[in-house]
């Protein structure tokens, strides 16, 4: 922490990652979570937003019921998403935030996030009744919550000003700037400075590069770089001359380096590490191989010629049985595939077409009205073909298997829910043959549909690995869950066919209001 005190960022984001390392081993979910979200707020302070998401992303198994650290990733899931202009996204997760926070204080931070962003879509009425609500709270008036009053009555000061009432705008946000002023709040004071530039950029140029200024002085006293761009735009875009430009192009093109330098340092830290932790995996195997292989070579001495026999015997016996097995569970499979496929068109199909021919022959074609309706029954049928169809064609696996895999998984992106998809490119894709990507891509894909149609989950993520010798995939939502023996066995049941056809493993792990989760792992 004392690293991170300093803004030591490098070294405090290294830190953090061995200590979630350290904690793996003794699986304490807690520090893990930790860990994990302080180093997903140092790659947004150095403006590594995507770079967060994927860290955040990995703290989502380890919430369990913490409603403080739950509440913390969403609102920095909303920051991110805010920072990229992802408005109705960032809205989303400041709401899950401000569902799970329990008092009056902790509500008052993602509420003040959702107005900003309603500013930033131009929602001002919906903003102002917000902020209006902040002001409301009996706590806001407290001496401990003075400087986060100044903020929100600056903001709605901001929010009457573009909402086409200036007196009222400039009123508050006055008064936000004099609270700032009387609690030494200088860092406070440079967003004041910044809304009355802006506030002043139309009617008195001269008020406005004035408030620019000092905004821009105070931004470099504290090395806040984005606040000194966005003073030193205004300052251009009042007709203050070149110099003003080219401060802006210098100091712009700095940051842009600085903060690439951050992300490419963050993925290296990331990187490095698993490349350790994999390294003394593999000695820990190779030794227990090692010894494994001495143990086996006295055995065999023991045992000689007649153990030689016995054990071909048994090679062949279970080398039949073993054949026998994966012929039955391909056969089982392709049955459970078909029956699926007949299913799909008698529940989604056969219903929509005899609709569709009663509608012809009790509706008359000719009113436009009635043939509109006719097409979009049309389109609806077109639609579910097509939807069956996709999960049933033959599958690219060639060179094209990872877009392909990938744009299979994101189709499941919605309104309601969103897949994040980490590191498929790590896999080396071309080491694994067709059947098995065939038995990967079908596998995602009915998993994919068993979230959809069963866990109506918010976010889900799916996380892929690999070493030498196999491909890890996890798989993570935030969905409904359920009880572990009350599973529907159903499309599970076919997952897990084929996956063992192919030598594999695949565990489910779910809770009732606690998500979802597949751990699979198979041979290359």
């Amino acid at each position: 922490m004392d690293n991170f005190q300093k803004n030591n960022f490098n070294s405090s984001f290294y830190y953090f990652n061995k200590s979630k390392i350290a904690f793996e081993t003794s699986k304490d979910s807690v520090n893990i979570a930790f860990n994990l979200i302080q180093m997903g707020y140092i790659q947004q302070i150095n403006g590594d937003y995507y770079g967060s998401k994927e860290t955040l992303t990995e703290v989502l198994p380890y919430l369990k019921n913490d409603t403080n650290y739950i509440a913390a990733v969403n609102n920095f899931f909303g920051i991110a998403d805010k920072q990229l202009s992802l408005y109705d996204d960032a809205v989303f997760y400041y709401n899950k935030a401000l569902k799970e926070t329990k008092d009056e204080v902790s509500k008052q931070a993602p509420l003040n996030n959702i107005a900003v962003v309603y500013i930033q879509q131009k929602k001002y009425n919906q903003a102002i009744k917000i902020l209006e609500s902040i002001l409301n709270l009996k706590k806001i008036n407290d001496l401990s919550a003075i400087n986060y009053k100044a903020r929100v009555l600056d903001n709605l000061g901001f929010a009457y000003f573009k909402n086409g009432n200036p007196d009222k705008g400039l009123q508050f946000i006055n008064e936000s700037l004099e609270l700032r002023k009387q609690t030494d709040d200088a860092y406070g004071s440079i967003e004041s400075y910044l809304h009355l530039a802006e506030f002043y950029a139309k009617t008195d140029v001269k008020k406005s590069n004035q408030n620019a200024q000092n905004a821009y002085q105070i931004a470099t006293k504290f090395h806040s770089i984005d606040e000194r761009l966005k003073a030193l735009s205004l300052l251009i875009s009042n007709g203050s001359g070149t110099q003003y430009a080219q401060k802006y192009i210098s100091l712009n093109d700095s940051i842009i380096k600085i903060r690439n330098n951050f992300k490419n340092k963050f993925a290296k830290i990331k990187y490095d590490s698993k490349k350790e932790k994999d390294e003394n995996q593999k000695l820990k195997l190779e030794k227990a191989e090692n010894l494994l292989a001495l143990q086996e070579a006295k055995y065999q001495k023991i045992v000689g010629f007649i153990g030689f026999i016995f054990l071909g015997i048994v090679i062949v016996v279970l080398v039949r049985y073993y054949k026998n097995k994966n012929r039955i569970i391909r056969i089982k499979t392709a049955y459970d595939t078909e029956t699926r496929i007949a299913k799909d068109i008698h529940d989604e199909l056969a219903n929509d077409v005899f609709n569709a021919i009663t509608f012809t022959q009790t509706q008359s074609l000719s009113v436009e009205n009635t043939k509109e309706t006719l097409i979009q029954k049309l389109d609806h049928i077109y639609t579910r073909v097509r939807g069956i169809s996709r999960e049933n064609n033959d599958i690219e696996t060639g060179v094209n298997y990872s877009d392909n895999l990938k744009e299979m998984l994101s189709t499941y992106n919605s309104k309601s829910t969103n897949v994040i998809i980490n590191n498929i490119e790590k896999v080396i894709w071309n080491e694994i043959d067709e059947i098995k990507k065939v038995t990967i891509y079908r596998v995602l894909q009915e998993l994919m549909v068993n979230m959809k149609k069963h866990s109506h989950a918010p976010l889900a993520a799916l996380t892929f690995d690999n070493d030498q010798k196999f491909v890890f995939i996890n798989y993570a939502d935030r969905g409904k869950g359920a009880e572990k023996n009350k599973i529907v066995k159903n499309g599970l049941q076919n997952m897990e066919n084929r996956i063992l056809a192919i030598k594999g493993t695949i565990t489910f792990d779910t809770e009732p209001d606690k998500g979802f989760r597949v751990n699979i792992k198979l041979p290359k």
